[in-house]
């Protein structure tokens, strides 16, 4: 192959193998590219945050299931919204969820999440 299309090739290579991952807030079920592993979010188990037209005495958690992606190899792990998790070679935060979910509303809410990854800790 020749040598100034080899770089070219691999870079295509590394696209494809990333193809679907968000760099921004992700929903559901979309996956999250935090600079390193990337992360998918599968589910909400809990969410008792207090709803955003209520006030509560305490603010609650929410953890959410989610799959981390490395290379070849997957893992499920359960975060929690603001505690950081140690994932390969550095931490994984799950930073901001947000939702549409008022007082009265079902799980089902929309949802949006950011995470952060620090390598190399």
């Amino acid at each position: 192959m020749n040598r100034t299309l080899l770089p070219l090739v691999l870079s295509l290579l590394a696209g494809c193998a990333a193809a679907g991952a968000v760099d921004g807030p992700v929903r559901l079920g979309q996956t999250a590219d935090v600079g390193g592993p990337r992360v998918r979010v599968d589910r909400v188990i809990e969410d008792s945050r207090c709803p955003v037209d209520a006030q509560c005495v305490w603010a609650g958690r929410l953890i959410v299931r989610a799959t981390v992606l490395g290379g070849t190899s997957s893992r499920q792990v359960d975060l929690t919204l603001g505690e950081p998790m140690a994932i390969a070679d550095g931490k994984l935060t799950l930073i901001t969820a947000v939702s549409d979910r008022g007082t009265g509303q079902q799980a089902n809410a929309q949802y949006r999440f950011t995470f952060d990854f620090q390598g190399g800790l």
